[in-house]
């Protein structure tokens, strides 16, 4: 079933307006001078929102959750379209605007060092951030297997867990990956970037949270963070798809996973797509809810999924199989004083009876 963007489900996550700007931590793994996330910067910046930018020196991508830190006090190379040379500190700003920073660091990485060293320079040392974006990446984050692959939900998991909320944008490639010196104002077709639409994409998003949030209530409960991936934006031939409407969605659901693939000539092995009845099971999610990766490529429609970091398995009947099959080895713990005992709780034996199901 699908459903188009009514809110039904963040609507619950937030509440009453209140506000339209917010303190914003914006990251990404394309590189502090990708066109994506300084359009992205551009605008929320223009509408109202105090934001500093943290991000890569160069292309992270693929980095996952990895929280790699430089050891080197300087760069080694140039950075991403040269646009700070080797030599240059690790970590610096750019000169034109002390907001925007570069971290010779992971994506993961990067929001760690805004959390913690650039963002209580600027704002000092006991404010937090309201919400962290990263991306829009230059490609699309589809299911739960880019969960720990993509850098780009890697730094916004990185913030969640600290307790910040947070949104990974990711888009199709629209051009592939390019300086923001290169944004066009019109395209060939007298539409604007792709660059552009993806930000200001992002920016609708962003600024209908903040202000469906009461003043002193968290954008998103703790825990809690949202997958947002857009389809190919055609402006710069043509306008069949510029505004891809929002659809509430969830990362299972006709998504991928790799295989190896060998090539018989070279003898080497490289990845393919494969569609995992794993990664495609619906257990803790909203199963009436379409999934991102149909909901994309099925035409111009953008997808926002809601994910958690609480990795436990639920409390359904397959996990208290699980949890049978290893009685009395590994045992149950319960009560005040962490009394040991080996009989199952009274709520994992309810879940047995033939009334109830997943």
């Amino acid at each position: 079933m699908r459903l188009s963007i009514s809110w039904t489900v963040l609507g619950a996550l937030v509440l009453s307006q209140a506000s339209s700007a917010a303190k914003i931590i914006l990251g990404n793994d394309d590189g502090w001078a990708s066109a994506n996330i300084r359009e992205t910067y551009r605008l929320l910046k223009e509408a109202g929102n105090d934001v500093i930018m943290v991000a890569p020196v160069v292309d992270n991508s693929g980095q996952g959750g990895r929280s790699v830190f430089t050891t080197s006090r300087t760069l080694v190379t140039n950075g991403e379209f040269d646009s700070v040379a080797a030599g240059q500190p690790s970590l610096g700003s750019d000169p034109s605007d002390s907001h925007i920073w570069y971290y010779n660091g992971t994506p993961a990485a990067c929001t760690f060092i805004a959390l913690d060293y650039v963002a209580p320079q600027i704002w000092g040392p006991n404010v937090t951030a309201d919400l962290l974006v990263a991306g829009p990446n230059v490609g699309q984050n589809l299911g739960p297997f880019l969960y720990t692959l993509s850098g780009t939900m890697g730094a916004t998991y990185a913030a969640v867990g600290r307790g910040i909320p947070a949104i990974a944008f990711s888009a199709a490639p629209n051009g592939g990956q390019r300086y923001y010196k290169w944004v066009n104002q019109t395209t060939q077709a007298g539409l604007k970037d792709p660059a552009t639409i993806s930000a200001q994409l992002t920016v609708d998003l962003v600024q209908k949270l903040i202000k469906s949030t009461n003043h002193g209530e968290r954008i998103l409960p703790v825990g809690y963070g949202i997958n947002v991936n857009y389809p190919p934006i055609t402006s710069f031939t043509n306008d069949s798809c510029i505004n891809p409407p929002f659809v509430q969605t969830r990362m299972t659901g006709g998504a991928f996973t790799d295989k190896a693939v060998r090539n018989e000539t070279t003898g080497l092995f490289t990845y393919a797509n494969f569609l995992g009845e794993g990664v495609n099971r619906c257990i803790n999610g909203d199963c009436r809810l379409p999934g991102e990766t149909d909901v994309v490529n099925s035409g111009c429609q953008s997808a926002v999924s809601v994910f958690t970091v609480d990795y436990d398995a639920p409390l359904k009947r397959d996990t208290s199989k699980v949890q049978t099959k290893m009685l009395p080895l590994v045992s149950f713990h319960g009560g005040s004083a962490w009394k040991r005992h080996t009989e199952m709780p009274a709520s994992v034996k309810q879940l047995e009876s033939p009334l109830r199901h997943e």
